[in-house]
């Protein structure tokens, strides 16, 4: 017997396998599920047209088929119930003939009153963990069920399991007594407000907003370290958050694009004069933006000043509003950390573009087609697609990388 693919009324011409209920060999019972399809409007079940059992499966989960194609193919041990013979059945003999075994069927999907909307992976889930989606009450748009519906309705029927008395047992002849319920403790929860709530409503905004898009690049620090300690030996030190914020400073001389805010409702981008860069902060209450304005107008060691009190002020919660407003660009230094080597930044809206340094690692590098060990860090730049593109972000992550690389060049700048 083949079964195959029906139309079920609603215009359809092809449906995907989702899955496969049965394989080769299974027994199965007429109306027994044989597999889900999915159309262009809703998910379906294909059930069994007999009792039967299941010889071959002809089509693969995941491979979209046409009305009419043979799914799979059984033997019948009675005469099917919800199918229709492609060469069509003899008709029941006045007599009182048996009909014909037919030796084609095609399967007619089952409508429903009112079909039941989830998705295929959503339904797939229900599967997986047992659960019978047709219980489930759907809290998405007209009723959709969503994966967070399945998950709700596996907690309900764990919490009924739980609540409900437990069988009582004759304990050495004693009269029975119940045993009590066992319940889980609450979890602990973090109050959702404040710093939290305004950090991911930004987050949130400026992932709504802007069209991200993230480069990543590795820098040769090598020179720089040896630099650093030289200037330290000679009562010059500073940090290399410091140099980092002068070096992203001049690169956006040269591409002030990345400096830029985009108004779409005036339809201009804004190309700032100002360098107003924020740092990143990790603070315990979540992360902050303080800014030192007109970095372009400053030396490293006055943004190495500038920044020591900033960061004093977010780690004691004592940044004012001034601190914290007018960013023109965004700097995440995560290497102090010794965790990362590459991320995808959110850019701190309005701002177009953030760059974030990572942790510095000893790694094997050619030099003068040698083999030699150097200090590498990566880059990741992120930028808004809409006022950037990709060639110009490569260019302007060159420019930093060579000032970085080679930190006398930061002095010529300087002249």
């Amino acid at each position: 017997m083949e079964v195959k693919l029906h139309d079920i009324g609603e215009g359809m011409t092809e449906a995907e396998v989702l899955h496969f209920f049965v394989k080769s060999g299974d027994a199965v019972k007429a109306d027994d599920p044989l597999l889900e399809v999915q159309t262009d409007k809703m998910t379906a079940e294909i059930p069994a047209p007999a009792n039967g059992r299941i010889e071959e499966l002809l089509v693969e989960v995941g491979q979209t088929i046409e009305v009419g194609t043979t799914v799979l193919t059984m033997t019948s041990a009675v005469s099917p119930r919800t199918a229709s013979s492609t060469e069509g059945p003899s008709p029941v003999e006045q007599s009182g003939g048996s009909k014909r075994q037919p030796s084609s069927t095609t399967v007619t999907l089952p409508k429903r009153n009112k079909p039941i909307m989830a998705s295929p992976f959503t339904r797939k889930i229900a599967r997986d963990q047992g659960v019978n989606i047709e219980e489930v009450k759907g809290s998405g748009p007209s009723g959709r069920i969503l994966d967070e519906d399945i998950y709700r309705y596996l907690e309900s029927q764990e919490s009924e399991q739980k609540e409900a008395s437990v069988t009582s047992e004759e304990m050495d002849g004693e009269a029975v007594q119940a045993i009590p319920s066992t319940r889980t403790s609450e979890p602990e929860t973090i109050p959702f407000k404040g710093r939290r709530k305004q950090i991911a409503k930004k987050m949130t905004q400026s992932l709504h907003t802007i069209a991200h898009c993230t480069h990543f690049e590795e820098v040769d620090v090598t020179t720089l370290l040896e630099w650093k300690e030289q200037s330290k030996a000679a009562g010059k030190n500073f940090s290399l958050s410091a140099f980092f914020v002068k070096a992203v400073s001049i690169a956006l001389k040269d591409y002030p694009i990345f400096n830029a805010r985009l108004d779409e409702e005036e339809e201009l981008i804004h190309l700032n004069r100002d360098h107003h860069i924020g740092l990143a902060t990790d603070t315990e209450d979540g992360l902050i933006v303080p800014v030192i304005p007109h970095v372009e107008q400053k030396s490293i060691y006055k943004i190495q000043t500038e920044m020591k009190e900033l960061t004093a002020k977010a780690l004691n919660n004592q940044l004012s509003r001034q601190d914290i407003s007018g960013g023109t660009f965004t700097i995440s230094n995560v290497g102090p950390l010794k965790g990362s080597t590459g991320a995808t930044p959110i850019i701190n809206y309005p701002e177009t573009g953030l760059m974030a340094f990572h942790k510095t690692k000893q790694r094997p590098a050619v030099v003068n087609n040698e083999i030699v060990i150097r200090s590498m860090m990566n880059v990741s730049m992120t930028f808004d697609h809409r006022v950037a593109d990709g060639g110009t972000a490569v260019q302007f992550t060159n420019r930093l990388v060579d000032i970085i690389e080679s930190p006398q060049l930061l002095a010529l700048e300087m002249i």
